[in-house]
């Protein structure tokens, strides 16, 4: 229109100027144009009045309604979701009372767009909240599982599955709780959460029950056999415990969810048996290596068993026929061998250490008829054996052979002494004939003389007197 209007002292091109004399009629024909254009779409001024003032007042309620102290704790108080209903209710009326003589439409727009605004305002403190309930359910429920258990395997399953509905409809109450009318919000994610958290702890405590049970019984029944056979060693002890062990563990393989009555499925059991295997081996050979501390103890004992008693566990009276030597001799093989099997853990096979027990009788039983000049003992190391089943090394048991002489070399001692204070009170041979011949005779000459029994009884005490003056002879 501007553009139509000109002065006349303007210059340019003046085609298509309007004069101000017809302004009037261009008006008319102009607006006859903009109403006959369909495309435009100019609102009325009720519209635009409702439109500015129905948004100021929603901007105003929603400035009201997150500056309201009561949302700061509202989330610590039981009724969470009533409350915020309620306060939501009241701010959304509030704009409909102020907006009510405006457009219906625009009204309604600006009113959805408020309750959209005042929802994702409080949806982070409603996600809180549910994280919160969630958190103090699995807490609750840890610990009144846990006591609901009281170390019970038998019934595990049912008490789990009790527990499990119990809580988890605990914390539907609490959801409902929490649930804003205005929002129809998912909690289903949490929910979700909060099972997976409950089936996780309940398959750690179940695992954890299941362990400490079979340790135990691993443990009753392994610890005291598998020490006895240590302590009695011999060329069976290996096998023997090889055989327990192989025992246990057919015992306790796939028994786990029987024991527990819990469903498991096959890769948790194939877990729980490979863990009890190892458990299994660990016992054995923790108890092989504290046995192993004590091996010089073992060899004292088993030499003083050996040496003082004879095969029938009868103490030795040490007198003329005792062999001391070859007697001492066996003790000492026998205190070896305990030494031999103390030395390495053989729990893989038959073939574990087999070269040990004839190395240490070469190197300490017979090094006093040896020849050779090689320590066969001078090594950290046995031929053929890890480190990680050696538990004692050869320097280790060349000290420990020293130290068992040195401390069982007066027990031999004794033993010579006391055969040889024994000795003289033994009669001779030829001194029991002469007995024997004379008392038969002198028996014949008496019945048939009497006079002989002075010169019978005059013999035979010389007989007796002779020994015991040489016995006291010897005593000065």
């Amino acid at each position: 229109m501007r553009q139509k209007f000109i002065h006349n002292e303007l210059a340019g091109d003046r085609q298509a100027v309007v004069p101000a004399s017809g302004f009037s009629l261009s008006l008319q024909e102009i607006w006859e144009k903009i109403k006959k254009n369909r495309d435009l779409d100019i609102p009325s001024i009720k519209v635009l009045v409702a439109t500015v003032r129905c948004e100021e007042i929603a901007n105003e309620k929603y400035s009201a309604f997150a500056a309201n102290e009561e949302l700061k704790v509202i989330s610590v108080h039981p009724g969470f979701g009533k409350k915020l209903s309620s306060m939501i209710y009241t701010c959304i009326s509030g704009y409909d009372e102020e907006a009510t003589y405006y457009d219906e439409g625009v009204k309604s727009v600006k009113r959805k767009q408020l309750e959209e605004k005042l929802l994702q305002f409080v949806q982070p403190k409603f996600q809180d909240l549910l994280e919160l309930k969630r958190s103090f359910t699995l807490d609750k429920f840890k610990e009144a599982f846990d006591k609901d258990l009281d170390g019970v395997i038998k019934g595990f399953s049912v008490t789990a599955r009790n527990s499990t509905e119990s809580f988890m409809a605990q914390f539907d109450e609490g959801c409902a709780d929490a649930v804003i009318k205005q929002a129809n919000w998912d909690t289903s994610k949490v929910r979700d959460k909060l099972r997976r958290d409950i089936e996780a702890h309940v398959a750690s405590v179940h695992a954890d029950k299941i362990k400490n049970h079979c340790e135990a019984k691993l443990r009753e029944l392994l610890s005291g056999p598998v020490e006895a056979l240590l302590k009695q060693a011999n060329n069976m002890t290996w096998p023997t415990i090889r055989r327990r062990l192989r025992e246990a563990e057919s015992a306790f393989s796939g028994s786990a969810a029987a024991i527990s009555g819990f469903e498991m499925d096959e890769q948790t059991k194939a877990k729980i048996d490979a863990n009890l295997e190892k458990y299994v081996r660990r016992i054995v050979e923790d108890k092989a290596k504290e046995e192993a501390r004590r091996v010089l103890k073992h060899m004292e004992e088993r030499f003083k068993t050996k040496f003082s008693y004879d095969s029938n566990s009868i103490p030795r009276v040490w007198n003329r026929r005792e062999n001391i030597g070859a007697i001492a001799r066996t003790a000492h093989s026998s205190s070896l061998e305990v030494l031999s099997v103390m030395a390495v853990i053989r729990l893989d096979g038959d073939d574990d250490g087999h070269k040990i027990q004839a190395t240490l009788n070469s190197a300490l039983l017979d090094k006093d008829m040896s020849t050779t000049t090689n320590d066969l003992l001078a090594s950290n190391t046995w031929e053929e054996v890890p480190s990680s089943k050696t538990l004692i090394i050869p320097l280790k048991c060349k000290e420990l052979w020293e130290e068992f002489k040195e401390n069982t070399k007066d027990i031999v001692s004794k033993a010579i002494a006391e055969q040889k204070a024994n000795a003289p009170l033994q009669l001779p041979p030829w001194v029991i004939g002469c007995l024997i011949f004379v008392g038969y005779n002198a028996i014949t000459r008496l019945i048939r003389n009497p006079l002989y029994l002075g010169v019978g009884v005059i013999l035979v005490a010389f007989l007796l007197v002779t020994p015991l003056w040489c016995w006291f002879a010897s005593l000065w």
